[in-house]
């Protein structure tokens, strides 16, 4: 799960419509699920961490801190859900990207370097909320041709996608505008955790994608010569919870 940096609010004060906030947040993070990670051009929502639903929450319906971007798809599995923030890691305060693995078969898994049951849980927890822990939709059309709807499928989609401009850089290292061509594929799609895996001996590619993706090289969580995992993540935002992992 790609971990971000949201920054200060653009304004002093709370959002009198947290609807309001969105171009910013869109601005900053990406037209991307901040849980599943998909790219979504319609549809896309200001997603309120400490759901506006609950009423112990209700007064962070405005507040930029409580604020992320989520697809139909996780906002609906999420729904009013409570969040306890020390109890989940957070894509904004946590680096995420070291809580879990991504595989060819579109599956999320625990990471290994979660050796603490409490940061098991905490990353359990956070596929459980959102229904990333949810299996394939065997879903055909009339010539039983698989498609790709649901979130696992599409993420082994984007992960075909990307194995096979993976082996065509391989074959043309040098080609710049090759691997400028995938990071443009890679914003296009979304899925940033497949991509850096797909590539994860190519630092190269790992650092373009890092970078294109916004908030991302923003949240620290990612070494700027090697590309690897930065955690406890830096929360340079100072968030209640933050670096839990």
């Amino acid at each position: 799960m790609r971990p971000v940096r949201r920054g200060v609010s653009p304004q002093r004060s709370d959002f009198s419509n947290y609807v309001d906030a969105k171009p910013e947040l869109v601005s900053r993070l990406g037209s991307y699920c901040s849980y599943c990670e998909r790219r979504v051009n319609t549809n896309l929502a200001v997603e309120h961490i400490q759901p506006k639903g609950l009423a112990a929450s209700k007064a962070l319906i405005g507040t930029w801190s409580n604020f992320l971007l989520a697809c139909v798809n996780c906002n609906a599995t999420k729904k009013d859900k409570p969040v306890v923030l020390a109890n989940l890691f957070l894509p904004d305060r946590d680096n995420t990207s070291a809580a879990f693995v991504y595989s060819e078969d579109g599956k999320i898994a625990l990471s290994s370097t979660l050796t603490l049951p409490v940061d098991q849980d905490r990353a359990s927890d956070l596929l459980a909320l959102v229904g990333l822990d949810k299996k394939i939709s065997e879903l055909t059309d009339a010539n039983d041709k698989q498609i790709a709807l649901d979130r696992v499928s599409q993420r082994m989609e984007v992960w075909g996608i990307a194995s096979m401009f993976k082996d065509q850089i391989v074959r043309e290292p040098n080609n710049n505008a090759l691997r400028d061509c995938v990071v443009q594929l890679a914003l296009a799609h979304g899925f940033f955790s497949v991509w850096m895996t797909v590539f994860l001996g190519d630092i190269d590619m790992r650092k373009r994608f890092i970078e294109a993706f916004p908030g991302t090289a923003e949240s620290g969580c990612f070494d700027p010569t090697t590309t690897n995992l930065v955690f406890p993540a830096p929360n340079r935002d100072h968030l209640r919870d933050g670096s839990k992992l």
